[in-house]
C-alpha cells in the first residue's frame, strides 16, 4: 500500500514537472532598458521580446508594467509578427524615475493559451453572435528590473534640453488694462509643466490660463511645446522681475538657466477728479416700455429653444430605435483583435478595406487609430 502510494507521488510529481517543463518551453524573453544608473526624470527605454517555441498551441500576450509612485510609464510601440504557431512580439515602452535611489521596474504579463479550433470556433459565430475567443491565462513571473536614480543637482526646475522665448505687444497701458505676456518653452525631456511661471514678488494683478501643451513621445524622450499665456495688470506703472528657471540636462550632466529679463511697465494712472460723478441730481424719471419688447424677445428665444431640444431628443430617440445590430458589438471593441473578429464574423464584403487595415496594424507595420476606424465603421451602419 505503502509502495503504491509513492508510485502515485512520484507520477504526479513527474506530471506537474513535464508541464512546467511545457510551459517553460512555450516561449522565451529578452528585457532590458537602455541605461541602469539614469537621472531623476531622465527617460529610459524599456524594452521587452517574446518569442515563442512551442508550435503546438496558439499564444496570447497581455504586458504592462505595474502602476507606482516612484515613476511614470507609456507604451510607444508594439509589433507583432503572428502566424498563431511562432509569434514574434516586441513591447517598447518609455519611463520616467520620479525619485533618486534605488528602484524596482515591475511587470505585468499575461501568456494566454489557445489552439487552432479554439481560434476557429471563435470566427464561427453571425454576425450578430460572435464566439468569445477560449484561452487558459496565467500569469508569468518576470523579474524586476532594478535602477539606480542618481539625484538632480539643487534647485532644478526642468530635466531635458530646452529653449524659451517670450513675447510681449506692449509695455504701456492705461490703469487697470491688461498687458498680454506669452511664456514658451521647447524641446525634449520630463515635460515643462509648471505650476507658477512667473514670480512671486510683485503688488500687480496676474492672470494665467492652463498651458496651451504639445508633445510627443519617442525612444529619445518627450519632444514639448509648452505655451503659457500671461496678463499683467495695474492701475501705475510697476515692474516685473526676472523670471529664472533652472534647467539640467542629463546628457550633458550641465545645468543651465532658462530666463526672461526685467520688464517694466508705463500704466497711465485715472485722476480722482475722473472717478467722481459731478452730477448731483438725477435726471426727471420718464417712462421707458423697451424693456416689455426686450421681455417678449426672450420668451420667444426660450421657447424656440426647448421645441428645438424637444425635437433633437425625439430625433436622437428615433435613431436609437433604428440602431443597427452591429454597432453596439463595435463600439463594445477594447482592442484591434476584438474588433478583427467582429468584422470576419459579420460576413460584409463593406468591411473589407477595414479588415485589411487591422491585418496591417496587426500582423504589419501599419498603425491605426482605433477609435476612427470605429467611427468610420458605425458610419457605414447607417
Amino acid at each position: 500500500m505503502k509502495n503504491n502510494l509513492g508510485n502515485r507521488s512520484i507520477k504526479l510529481f513527474i506530471f506537474f514537472m513535464s508541464l512546467l517543463t511545457l510551459q517553460a518551453e512555450d516561449f522565451t524573453y529578452a528585457l532590458h532598458v537602455d541605461k541602469q544608473t539614469p537621472y531623476v526624470k531622465e527617460p529610459v527605454v524599456l524594452t521587452l521580446d517574446i518569442n515563442q517555441t512551442n508550435p503546438e498551441v496558439v499564444l496570447l500576450f497581455n504586458f504592462t508594467l505595474d502602476k507606482s509612485d516612484d515613476y511614470t510609464f507609456q507604451r510607444l510601440d508594439i509589433k507583432e509578427s503572428d502566424s498563431y504557431h511562432d509569434l514574434k512580439i516586441r513591447y517598447v515602452y518609455l519611463i520616467y524615475p520620479l525619485r533618486p535611489g534605488d528602484m524596482n521596474l515591475t511587470f505585468d504579463l499575461i501568456k494566454k493559451v489557445t489552439n487552432d479550433e479554439s481560434v476557429a470556433y471563435s470566427f464561427s459565430g453571425d454576425r450578430d453572435n460572435v464566439k468569445e475567443l477560449a484561452t487558459v491565462d496565467s500569469d508569468i513571473m518576470l523579474p524586476p528590473v532594478q535602477l539606480d536614480v542618481k539625484p538632480l543637482p539643487p534647485g532644478t526646475t526642468l530635466v531635458g534640453d530646452f529653449s524659451l522665448t517670450h513675447s510681449i505687444k506692449k509695455h504701456q497701458a492705461k490703469a487697470y488694462e491688461p498687458l498680454p505676456l506669452q511664456v514658451q518653452i521647447k524641446g525634449v525631456g520630463y515635460p515643462p509643466l509648471l505650476d507658477s511661471i512667473l514670480p512671486d514678488e510683485g503688488n500687480f494683478t496676474r492672470f494665467t490660463e492652463k498651458p496651451v501643451v504639445d508633445s510627443f513621445a519617442s525612444t529619445k524622450g518627450t519632444q514639448s511645446t509648452v505655451t503659457y499665456p500671461i496678463a499683467l495688470s495695474h492701475s501705475r506703472s510697476f515692474t516685473l522681475s526676472p523670471i529664472q528657471i533652472k534647467a539640467f540636462d542629463p546628457q550633458t550632466e550641465k545645468s543651465y538657466t532658462l530666463s526672461v529679463p526685467e520688464q517694466h511697465f508705463d500704466v497711465q494712472e485715472v485722476a480722482v477728479a475722473d472717478l467722481v460723478d459731478t452730477t448731483d441730481t438725477p435726471e426727471v424719471l420718464k417712462e421707458d416700455w423697451s424693456w416689455l419688447g426686450t421681455l417678449f424677445g426672450y420668451m420667444v428665444v426660450f421657447a424656440s429653444g426647448y421645441l428645438t431640444a424637444l425635437s433633437w431628443k425625439w430625433k436622437k430617440r428615433r435613431i436609437s430605435r433604428a440602431r443597427h445590430p452591429l454597432a453596439d458589438k463595435i463600439q463594445h471593441c477594447k482592442d484591434e483583435k476584438a474588433l478583427l473578429q467582429v468584422l470576419i464574423a459579420a460576413g460584409d464584403r463593406r468591411f473589407t478595406p477595414m479588415i485589411e487595415t487591422l491585418e496591417a496594424s496587426l500582423y504589419g507595420d501599419g498603425k491605426i487609430n482605433l477609435n476612427k476606424v470605429k467611427q468610420e465603421l458605425l458610419e457605414m451602419l447607417i
